[in-house]
């Protein structure tokens, strides 16, 4: 269990501006872990494993995406109990992201909203900040897996969208236990654009060729097969006509699973509120049953067997519990992380465990 309760922390926190606070957390996470100082938020991992796309998860929470952007906090967040962590979303240059200030509590809802645009120091330092973790300094020392979601340069046009996709999974490949391709935040320009019929078609046909590649050359090189699961992460704000497109296009090029949700853009649920109307990605309490929905969906548009990670509005062990009873196979969690604290991972882990069995 952690030495410092996060209730004691937390008004500290919330009292400074959110992306200060968030750039303080890193900070301090990057410089403590792998020291005495990690026993200052660390806890033991729930061990409840399931396999998953060819993967053994040590138990069914995980971190999302977006939290450590550049890698550069892997073996803290691990230290929480997370049985997977996704960091990133990386891509292949450098870039600052948008204009500050561009995150935004909104208390009363248990929600953020972030307009960040993909801000991260590009796909180098990230892979050296991902070669500093234990996973490559203490091999097999940690059976938590590591996903690494990939993006495109704000500056890349459009119709060069695969190139900057093609380019991050070539870098990623060898490090990462799965791959993500996040098609769907909101603070790219026409990111989500990729969601649809015909240009998903083609990105996830290249993704697939390249990942064919790249398989082939790793299994020439180390002399054994390395297939990297494929996620793709997809939005939301979908109409269940759009949802059953994506699963078909998932499973006919061969993609191992799918991130269900990303942020949302609709405002509905916190109308009125201060900050509502920032432009962003709204997150936490408020895209709980719109993420649900989509999962749903998904189930019963992929089958019983596609792996689903879910992702949204997870505030409490019941809606970790939730999302798996909307069909998902494994959860993550982000904007919960900062309202209730590390805790929350250990108590949706035990949730989810004592559900599987009762």
């Amino acid at each position: 269990m952690s030495l410092i309760p996060y209730a004691l922390t937390r008004p500290l926190l919330f009292g400074m501006d959110a992306e200060a606070a968030h750039e303080l957390t890193m900070d301090m996470l990057a410089r403590g872990q792998r020291t005495p100082l990690q026993w200052a938020w660390a806890s033991p991992r729930v061990s409840d494993p399931i396999e998953l796309a060819g993967l053994q998860f040590p138990n069914r929470v995980g971190l999302a995406a977006g939290l450590d952007k550049n890698a550069r906090c892997i073996d803290a967040l691990g230290a929480i109990g997370f049985g997977f962590v996704e960091v990133g979303t990386v891509t292949p240059r450098a870039q600052p992201g948008n204009p500050k200030p561009r995150m935004f509590r909104l208390p009363e809802a248990q929600a953020l909203i972030n307009r960040l645009g993909f801000n991260n120091e590009g796909l180098d330092a990230f892979l050296h900040n991902v070669r500093q973790s234990q996973r490559y300094t203490r091999p097999g020392a940690d059976p938590m897996l590591l996903g690494l979601n990939i993006g495109k340069n704000a500056t890349t046009p459009m119709e060069d969208a695969t190139r900057d996709y093609l380019l991050c999974l070539e870098g990623v490949y060898p490090h990462a236990d799965y791959v993500t391709v996040n098609i769907s935040s909101p603070n790219t320009q026409n990111l989500r654009a990729l969601q649809s019929d015909e240009a998903l078609d083609a990105l996830l046909g290249a993704i697939a060729e390249k990942r064919e590649a790249l398989a082939l050359r790793h299994r020439q090189a180390a002399g054994r097969e390395r297939r990297v699961p494929i996620f793709v992460k997809i939005a939301p704000d979908l109409t269940e006509d759009q949802v059953a497109v994506i699963a078909a296009t998932l499973q006919r090029h061969g993609m191992d699973g799918v991130i269900a949700t990303n942020t949302t853009i609709s405002r509905d649920a916190v109308q009125g509120l201060r900050h509502a109307e920032e432009t962003g990605g709204l997150s936490g309490a408020p895209v709980r049953e719109a993420s649900n929905r989509v999962i749903r969906q998904l189930r019963h548009a992929l089958g019983p067997r596609f792996p689903i990670i879910g992702v949204g509005g997870i505030l409490c062990a019941e809606d970790a519990v939730g999302k798996i009873e909307a069909g998902a196979d494994v959860v993550q969690i982000y904007t919960g992380l900062i309202y209730r604290g590390p805790s929350l991972v250990g108590q949706a882990a035990r949730a989810l465990r004592d559900m599987r069995k009762a």
